[in-house]
């Protein structure tokens, strides 16, 4: 796990738009985007979509286009990961 997937996981304890997220990391779109898109394909972060209560399927064809528009939640994989580190 990078820095940066770690430094995003500390912060999905609970859901975090990604407005949140990024007014809380010192990282630029790109790097939140393509961290959270990692975060993902290993199955550590969930998309909830169009609101915080609502999980949403992860399509990596279309994530880079509504990457910003998405809530994020730390998966139990995720969470246990994080921990361990």
């Amino acid at each position: 796990m990078t820095e940066v997937e770690f430094d995003i996981l500390d912060e999905l304890y609970f859901v975090a738009s990604y407005p949140d997220l990024r007014s809380t990391l010192s990282l630029s779109d790109e790097e939140l985007c393509q961290g959270l898109q990692s975060l993902l394909q290993q199955g550590y972060v969930r998309i909830m979509y169009p609101n915080q209560d609502t999980e949403y399927e992860f399509r990596p064809e279309e994530f880079g286009q509504h990457c910003q528009d998405y809530f994020y939640l730390a998966t139990k994989a995720g969470l246990v990961v994080h921990n361990s580190i």
